[in-house]
């Protein structure tokens, strides 16, 4: 529970309940009984960490062990960090209350790069050393994982080791191996070295970098016996992974607030902009029984009347229609609905839609993502204007009558009628609305076109691209704005400054730990977050720090060049990646995994769709 002297500042604060713990089923143990403490920090506020699935994963999968003692750990919003900071409380866990600086473990997940902030400003709240050199005992051992550790190097100093890859092996095998140490009274750095030897671990003080007279980089040199490539942490049986059965319930809404069971991992379409869908191959499913059993434990203990089935694709599990009948067996009798958070173009059906009974009919997103064909086959899309068209038909058939579609501007070789093509592509779906003789009575047709800036991502073929720059994304979201003229299509756009932050740090070098730390103390945080961004302070960060940030992400890569990811090996072969900016160069799409195995690289782990298709691995 919550500290005492916090109580008299929780009525001064929104939303209290995000500082006092207490939770129906968070895990309290003795601390006698326990040898290693984790603290589990999200980089942000409550709401948006307890919605989070790879917490709850964890989280139990850590306090499933007697000896290890897991909790969890947000980011105060600015009212209580001011409380906090002016009467000199620390920040602490919610389930002890303890201060974080009392733990072994200080454990971060890594999901966005705008985060970056937030994370050193939780040390600092917690009177821990930002820097991993100033922290020379073996105890505050800070670590993180999730999908931005495949570039860790903005955030390389300040961390003793990332881990890559699927965590539920890997991050209790570094604890168990902390535990020994403790007891051999080993010290930090031998800790460390041992560590490094476990798959999946990326110690970067074991590292040194070289860069070029240009300021790209030149190599990575590894020392101390430390593996010259780190290879990502796969779990190959989604059936035997572990996964809670109960988990903290909040006690306030937050975002995402119901179940949520993951149904696969990985995905098999290749579209060349999403980092996710690489990072995560080989695609592996879990069975109907599996999935079927952890709905059912979940919400017997949660009490939620909701399940999502998550994944980044969920319409491609093999098996979703009969997966949809097994549940409903016993979801209609307890009066419990299912959604599916991920629905594709091209598998939208009204049998598919049948069997989601929570989807209300005001609404359906799907994700286009380029207004034009030819954008669709650059970015390998793989979905064509004939079955969105169809789609859109058969949801305005179905008694739909909003249709949001996400896009995204400043893709690779885009041209200005190809932006265009968004609100075109907006105003075809008004016009099959009107000549769909099926559609609502009484209802008026409503088109939302979401425009996100592209971030060219580590370990995508669009990784050698540089982002267009702010300038020239001004000038495309006012092109859209322009083209846009029906009241029934409505056009909305997101600041470019973020995405211009958020490429800088997705592809940006260890050089950069100085620009966070600057940016720290000038009090940059939550920069995720319009009311806090502050754009110009960022800039005067990586002035003082004698860095450009156009270099790292508006720069166009060689094909040649040495990026700071190279030595970390997530599966996915470099020259497949570089032939796939071929193809999208000449818009020439890639099959799907299903369909045929394209040779990424991802069959090393020898698990999941790859076994299927290539007979060889068996």
């Amino acid at each position: 529970m919550y500290p005492k002297e916090i109580e008299k500042y929780l009525l001064k604060v929104q939303k209290p309940g995000r500082y006092v713990g207490g939770e129906p089923h968070s895990v309290v143990k003795e601390k006698k009984d326990v040898e290693v403490r984790f603290a589990f920090c999200f980089p942000d506020i409550y709401e948006i960490g307890m919605s989070h699935l790879g917490i709850k994963i964890l989280y139990g999968a850590f306090n499933q062990v007697p000896y290890f003692w897991c909790e969890r750990v947000f980011a105060p919003w600015i009212d209580m960090e001011q409380h906090m900071t002016e009467n000199h409380i620390p920040l602490y866990a919610l389930e002890s209350g303890d201060p974080v600086k009392d733990f072994d473990f200080i454990g971060f997940t890594l999901q966005y790069e705008l985060s970056y902030t937030n994370i050193l400003n939780m040390l600092k709240l917690s009177g821990i050393p930002l820097r991993s050199a100033d922290r020379p005992e073996l105890f505050h051992i800070v670590v993180a994982g999730g999908p931005c550790a495949c570039n860790p190097e903005p955030l390389a100093d300040f961390f003793d080791l990332f881990f890559l890859g699927d965590g539920e092996e890997v991050d209790p095998e570094v604890m168990e191996l902390y535990r020994q140490c403790k007891k051999e009274g080993t010290g930090k750095q031998e800790f460390l070295r041992r560590a490094a030897q476990i798959e999946g671990v990326y110690v970067p003080s074991l590292y040194d970098v070289e860069y070029n007279g240009d300021g790209t980089v030149r190599r990575y040199t590894a020392k101390e016996g430390a593996p010259a490539t780190v290879r990502k942490r796969v779990v190959n049986n989604m059936d035997t992974a572990y996964f809670p059965e109960s988990f903290p319930v909040p006690l306030i809404d937050v975002v995402h607030d119901r179940v949520s069971v993951e149904v696969l991992r990985g995905c098999i379409r290749g579209c060349r902009f999403c980092q996710a869908g690489f990072l995560y191959r080989p695609f592996r499913e879990k069975s109907i029984e599996t999935i079927d059993r952890q709905c059912q434990a979940l919400c017997a203990s949660s009490g939620y009347d909701e399940i999502s089935l998550s994944s980044l694709s969920t319409s491609d599990y093999s098996c979703l229609l009969e997966l949809l009948d097994h549940l409903h067996r016993w979801t209609e009798k307890e009066k419990v609905s299912l959604s599916l958070p991920s629905l594709r173009v091209d598998n939208f059906s009204p049998e598919l839609m049948a069997r989601v009974n929570s989807v209300r009919k005001s609404g359906l997103t799907f994700a286009p993502e380029a207004g034009s064909q030819r954008m669709r086959d650059v970015i390998n899309k793989n979905v064509t204007q004939e079955e969105l068209m169809r789609t859109v038909n058969t949801a305005f058939s179905e008694g739909w009558t909003r249709i949001k579609l996400y896009f995204m501007i400043g893709l690779p070789t885009e041209t200005m009628e190809d932006v265009e093509a968004i609100v075109e592509l907006g105003n075809q779906v008004v016009d099959v609305f009107f000549q769909n003789k099926e559609k609502p009575r009484g209802k008026a047709v409503e088109v939302s076109l979401s425009a996100a800036a592209f971030v060219p991502k580590p370990f995508t073929p669009f990784q050698w691209f540089g982002q267009d720059t702010m300038e020239v994304l001004h000038e495309k979201q006012q092109a859209l704005k322009t083209a846009h003229r029906s009241k029934r299509v409505s056009v909305s756009y997101h600041g470019a400054q973020t995405s211009f932050l958020e490429a800088v740090f997705a592809r940006g070098d260890r050089r950069l730990c100085s620009v966070l730390e600057k940016a720290t103390e000038f009090g940059l945080r939550f920069d995720g977050w319009d009311d806090c961004f502050d754009f110009e302070r960022w800039m005067e960060a990586f002035q003082a720090c004698g860095l450009d940030p156009a270099f790292y992400a508006n720069r166009v890569r060689d094909f040649e060049e040495v990026f700071p990811w190279d030595h970390l090996d997530y599966g996915i072969r470099k020259d497949f990646l570089l032939e796939e900016c071929r193809r999208a160069y000449a818009a020439q799409t890639t099959p799907n995994c299903r369909e045929i195995c394209s040779g990424c690289g991802a069959s090393c782990y020898k698990g999941g769709i790859c076994v299927d298709k290539r007979k060889d691995l068996v």
